[in-house]
C-alpha cells in the first residue's frame, strides 16, 4: 500500500487522476466550490491538489470521489477483490471445524490475521517531525475548509478521532467533523449512537478528563477505516492493516496515551473535560443535501499539533449529492455484503444504496425467499443492524434482480400491489435526518417485491387532458415505467390528492406531492428529495382504496403539528463564492469551463439563512 499521502496523490497523478492546481486559492468557500463543480461532473472528475493556499500546507480534494480512485486508495484495481477476500475468510472463520484435520487447516487463516494486527512503536513517527505545543499548536495554520458562507464556520471534514474506552481499552476510531471555534479548541459532533459518544459517556461518569487524538492523513486506507461500519469493540486499524497487508504502525503521541499512525500528516492532540457545558455547533452543510442546524456537542481543546514537514491536507465536500462520499458508501456496500449476507442475514444475494438516498435513506436488497413472512423478516434485521439501523427506505426483490438495473427495478414497482407490498416499521434515524419530529426516531417503510409478479397489478393510465387547480402542476414522465405521478404545489397549499387523481382519471401505484419549486429536476434528484423530506410514518399514506401510494415529499413547516421544530435549507454556494470562481476559472487549469451546480439548486431554497 502507501506509505504515506504523498506517495498516494504520485500514484493518482501518474494514473492520470489528479489535477494540480498551482495557482493560489481560498479555504473560505473557493476551494470548495471548486471541488462541488468537479465531483459532480462525469464519473467524479479527478482528485484536485491545491498547492498554493492560504495557509502552509497544501490541500487535497476529491481523492477518492470516482469508483477507480477509490479502487486505487484501498491498493485494488476492483472492489470485489476485497469483498472476495473478506468472504472467503468469514466461510473459513464460520464453516464448521468437526476434524482434526480442518481444524489445522484454519492455521494459516488465524497466521495471516495476525499479520493484521497494529503494532505499536517506541519511536517517533513521520506524523511527529515537527512537534507543536502550548500557543504554537494553533489551528490557523491550518487550511481547514469553510465549504459554505452558511457554515457556522471552518470544519475538519477527513478527521480520524480515535478514542478509548476507559472501561475497556479499546480503541475506536470514528470520523467526527469537528468545527474551529478558535486556535485551540474545536466542537466534537459525537452523535448519540456513535461510539465516540459512548466513550465520552463512559468518562463523564467516571468524572475523569478523556484525551483525544485527531489523526488526518497517512495511508487513505486509514481514512477509509475511519469510516467504516465496523462493529463496536473490533479495531479499525485491524480492518486498515487488513486492507493494506500489512500491520498499521502506531506511536504515541506527545501529551496523551493514544497511539497514532506513524505515518499520517498531521495529529491534532488535546481533551474534551467532562465538567465542561457543552456548546453550539453548526451550522453545517451536510452530505444529506441539506444543513445541519446548530446543536449542542462537547468541547475539544488542543494540547499539541504534530505534522509531517511535508504534510499535505485532506478534506472533503459533502451536499447534495453526488459527492466523494457517495463512492465510500459504494466501497462499503461491497466490502461488507459478505459479512452481512454470511453472519446476519444468508438470504440476501446483493445489496446497493442508491447515491439519492446519501447512505442510509434508501436501500435495495436482493433476497432468496423460501417461505412465507421472510421479506419481513430480513427488514427486521436490518433495522437493527449497525447503521442499517438508519435506513428509512428498504426496497426487497427477487434473488436474480439485477439491483443496478434501474428498469428491472420499475417493473418490479409498476407490477406490485402496494397495499400487499408495504411492510411499516419505526427506529432509529441518524440525528441527522431532518424530516422527524422526534430527532433520531421515526417511521420506516420495507418494500416487498419479492412476488410483484404473483400479484394484482394494473397499467398505469392518466386522462388525455389533465385538469388541476391554479397553483398545481403535473408531470406523467414516471408513470408509464414507474408508476409514479408527480404533482408539484406551494408548501403551505392544500391538495386532495385523491380527488385530483380520480378527476384527471389517474392510475397507478404512487403519487408523489413536491415542492412547486422542484419541478424540473431529474428524476434522481426528486428521489434525493423524497427520501431526505419525509417521514415515512408521517408523510406515506395509502389512498383510501389502499391501492395507491401517497407521498407528501415537500418540506415540512415548522411548528405545525406533526412536523420536526426546526427544517433546513438545501447546501448551495453563495452567489459571492460563485462569481468569484466562475471569474477565476482560466486561471485554476481544469479545462472546460463547469457550471456551478449551487446555480440549479437554488430554486430550493426556502430563505437566506441554514434555517427555513
Amino acid at each position: 500500500m502507501y506509505k504515506s499521502l504523498a506517495e498516494f496523490i504520485e500514484r493518482l497523478e501518474s494514473a492520470g487522476e489528479l489535477i494540480r492546481i498551482g495557482t493560489p486559492v481560498s479555504s473560505d468557500c473557493e476551494i470548495a466550490e471548486i471541488t462541488d463543480r468537479m465531483v459532480k461532473s462525469e464519473g467524479g472528475g479527478k482528485a484536485l491538489l491545491f498547492e498554493h493556499t492560504d495557509r502552509e500546507f497544501p490541500v487535497i480534494t476529491n481523492m477518492m470521489g470516482s469508483e477507480r480512485r477509490m479502487a486505487m486508495a484501498l491498493g485494488v484495481e476492483r472492489l470485489e477483490e476485497i469483498s472476495t477476500l473478506i468472504e472467503q475468510l468469514v466461510r473459513q472463520a464460520t464453516s464448521p471445524k468437526d476434524s482434526l484435520g480442518d481444524k489445522l487447516r484454519m492455521l494459516p487463516l488465524l497466521g495471516e490475521v495476525a499479520k493484521w494486527f497494529p503494532r505499536k512503536s517506541k519511536r517517533r513517527g513521520a506524523c511527529q517531525q515537527v512537534v507543536l505545543t502550548g500557543e504554537e499548536a494553533s489551528l490557523d495554520r491550518l487550511p481547514i475548509l469553510r465549504s459554505r458562507a452558511l457554515d457556522g464556520g471552518r470544519f475538519v471534514t477527513l478527521p480520524m478521532v480515535n478514542t478509548i474506552d476507559p472501561d475497556t481499552g479499546v480503541r475506536n476510531v470514528g470520523m467526527y467533523r469537528m468545527q474551529v471555534f478558535d486556535a485551540h479548541t474545536t466542537g466534537m459532533h459525537w452523535h448519540r449512537h456513535k461510539t465516540g459518544a459512548r466513550h465520552f459517556e463512559s468518562y463523564k461518569r467516571r468524572g475523569e478528563r478523556m484525551p483525544v487524538s485527531v489523526a488526518i492523513g497517512g495511508d487513505p486506507v486509514y481514512t477509509y477505516s475511519a469510516t467504516a461500519p465496523m462493529p463496536d469493540n473490533l479495531d479499525e486499524y485491524l480492518l486498515a492493516g487488513m486492507l493494506r497487508h500489512k500491520p498499521v504502525e502506531l506511536v504515541k503521541c506527545i501529551t496523551n496515551d493514544i497511539y497514532i499512525p506513524a505515518d499520517c500528516d498531521f495529529v491534532i492532540e488535546g481533551y474534551v473535560d467532562v465538567h465542561e457545558e457543552p456548546v453550539v455547533e453548526g451550522d453545517f452543510g451536510d452530505h444529506t443535501g441539506f444543513f445541519s442546524l446548530t446543536d449542542l456537542y462537547p468541547r475539544f481543546h488542543v494540547t499539541a499539533i504534530t505534522h509531517r514537514r511535508d504534510a499535505i491536507y485532506p478534506a472533503t465536500v459533502v451536499g447534495i449529492p453526488p459527492q466523494e462520499d457517495a463512492y465510500i458508501s459504494q466501497a462499503t456496500e461491497r466490502i461488507f455484503l459478505a459479512p452481512i449476507r454470511l453472519v446476519m442475514q444468508p438470504e440476501i444475494i446483493d445489496m446497493t444504496m442508491p447515491v439519492a438516498g446519501t447512505s442510509h435513506n434508501i436501500a435495495l436488497l436482493s433476497i432468496a425467499t423460501r417461505y412465507t413472512g421472510q421479506a419481513v423478516k430480513v427488514a427486521q434485521g436490518m433495522w437493527s443492524a449497525g447503521q442499517m439501523m438508519f435506513n428509512k427506505y428498504l426496497v426487497l426483490t427477487p434473488a436474480d434482480t439485477p439491483l443496478r438495473d434501474a428498469k428491472a427495478i420499475a417493473r418490479l414497482i409498476r407490477e406490485c400491489s402496494p397495499k400487499r407490498a408495504i411492510i411499516r416499521g419505526e427506529g432509529i434515524y441518524d440525528v441527522l435526518d431532518h424530516a422527524t419530529a422526534t430527532c433520531g426516531y421515526g417511521g420506516k417503510i420495507a418494500l416487498d417485491l419479492t412476488s410483484a409478479t404473483e400479484q394484482e397489478w394494473r397499467t398505469p393510465k392518466i386522462a388525455n387532458e389533465v385538469s388541476l387547480p391554479k397553483g398545481i402542476e403535473h408531470s406523467a414522465e414516471l408513470l408509464d415505467e414507474w408508476s409514479v405521478w408527480m404533482l408539484f404545489a406551494d408548501n403551505e397549499a392544500e391538495v386532495r390528492v385523491e380527488e385530483l387523481a380520480r378527476t384527471n382519471g389517474v392510475e397507478c401505484n404512487c403519487i408523489a406531492l413536491f415542492d412547486a419549486r422542484a419541478k424540473d429536476l431529474s428524476g434522481e434528484e426528486l428521489l434525493w428529495l423524497a427520501a431526505a423530506n419525509t417521514d415515512p410514518a408521517r408523510d406515506v399514506a395509502l389512498s383510501s382504496d389502499e391501492s395507491t401510494v401517497i407521498v407528501d415529499a415537500r418540506p415540512k413547516h415548522p411548528g405545525k403539528a406533526g412536523n420536526p421544530a426546526r427544517f433546513p435549507n438545501v447546501v448551495v454556494s453563495d452567489p459571492q463564492t460563485i462569481a468569484k470562481v466562475d471569474t477565476r476559472w482560466p486561471e485554476y487549469g481544469l479545462g472546460d469551463f463547469i457550471t456551478s451546480p449551487s446555480k440549479r439548486y437554488c430554486r430550493l431554497l426556502l430563505s437566506d439563512k441554514a434555517e427555513w
